[in-house]
């Protein structure tokens, strides 16, 4: 009798350990699962970020939105790790803990999501789904990552005759008199890759012909040289004409497009003057461009609904015309400004960070100077402007619509 209870005590005592040992298991597979997750805190922060590119989800543990984006996000963090090429950290922050980290990024909500590129100081802010296939369809964008065939670039076996490479050696005696038509890039961009065989085309082509020097700088290398520049995107072309800058390039990146740019800039068709974009932009569209200099002046009267942007984000070319659509829909209608700012542009830097400015695009609303709030819609048409049309409270306006 004494040995069946022994026994049987004996086979519960293993089950038991059975279980736990599963449990045991089965919770150290869901930590490495989690493992992808890079935790930072004010500790580590400033040490990680300049190692690689960084998606950070700023949350809080009580946050019911943070605990269900969670899986998601560790699932976007082992399919960044085995599907792209690029380097980027999923990572994430207690806001709890690190409440001075938090401020600092000025983060006023959980969860918080933030993408910071390697080298690039300003962080842009994802405000979209949070969905896995829309993360990881943003990471690309944001990073210009291309399916397939997008990523192939012409090559040619042949040196380039025109294209020069610049550096801190040789930039400022090479660009000191004459015309210089100059790329600054990364290596890692998605976009400097698409448009390397093109730059190299346009060297060959137009550099000979007209005088006008090709050059590039490669900002991983010569950082000094390309903060002197101002260059916060990439690839950023800048017009140089004897050492000074004279416009940045902002228009489509095609041969013809570049080379009909460079003719214009011989001709002497350039705005040589920041503040020769404070009138209304000219063409099809009656968007007003606002600079530093004169946005105060700009929003003190009436509403004006300002979009930040910057002109390498994918989200604000896509939010162009429809942008466009909606400054004509308000055309006419005294006191109704619809405006955008270029944040990558000389002075307009520090006036998007004084407005807090965390991403692009971002769209505050102004009344009489007055920022009254930051539209965080879906960006068609009529939510845009029934958003604008709520303020004014014009009936009519919704009735045009």
């Amino acid at each position: 009798m004494y040995f069946q209870t022994s026994f049987r005590a004996m086979q519960c005592n293993f089950f038991i350990a059975v279980i736990l040992l599963m449990k045991l298991v089965s919770g150290n597979e869901a930590d490495s699962g989690a493992s992808q997750v890079v935790k930072l805190d004010s500790d580590n922060f400033q040490a990680e970020l300049p190692k690689s590119h960084h998606f950070i989800m700023f949350f809080a543990p009580w946050c019911g939105h943070c605990e269900r984006l969670k899986p998601t996000w560790a699932e976007l963090a082992s399919t960044v790790k085995s599907k792209l090429n690029e380097e980027v950290t999923i990572a994430e922050v207690d806001c709890t803990t690190a409440t001075s980290l938090c401020s600092q990024q000025d983060v006023t909500g959980y969860p918080t999501l933030k993408f910071f590129s390697k080298g690039v100081s300003e962080s842009q802010r994802y405000r979209g789904p949070r969905d896995l296939p829309s993360l990881l369809t943003f990471i690309k964008e944001t990073l210009g990552l291309a399916d397939s065939t997008e990523n192939v670039v012409e090559t040619n076996n042949e040196p380039v005759k025109g294209a020069i490479d610049l550096s801190e050696d040789n930039f400022h005696l090479h660009v000191a008199s004459g015309e210089h038509f100059v790329k600054f890039f990364a290596p890692w961009c998605g976009h400097c890759q698409k448009m390397a065989g093109t730059w190299d085309n346009l060297a060959q082509s137009v550099g000979q012909e007209t005088g006008v020097s090709i050059g590039k700088v490669d900002c991983t290398q010569f950082r000094n040289l390309c903060n002197e520049f101002e260059v916060k995107g990439y690839p950023t072309l800048l017009w140089i004409k004897d050492g000074k800058k004279v416009e940045k390039y902002q228009g489509s990146r095609t041969h013809e497009d570049l080379k009909a740019f460079i003719e214009r800039m011989r001709n002497g068709n350039a705005e040589t003057a920041q503040d020769a974009k404070t009138a209304t932009v000219t063409g099809s569209t009656p968007v007003v461009q606002l600079v530093g200099s004169n946005f105060e002046n700009g929003i003190a009267s009436g509403v004006t609904f300002v979009k930040f942007y910057a002109p390498w984000c994918g989200h604000c070319k896509r939010l162009s015309p429809t942008w466009d659509e909606l400054a004509t829909k308000f055309v006419g209608k005294t006191g109704v400004k619809i405006a955008k700012v270029d944040c990558t542009e000389g002075s307009n830097r520090q006036l998007c960070a004084d407005q807090k400015v965390n991403g692009f695009p971002t769209m505050f609303l102004y009344s009489n100077g007055e920022k009254v709030e930051e539209y965080d819609g879906n960006r068609s048409l009529d939510d845009m402007f029934s958003f604008v049309a709520k303020l004014i409270n014009d009936k009519q306006a919704k009735d045009e619509l």
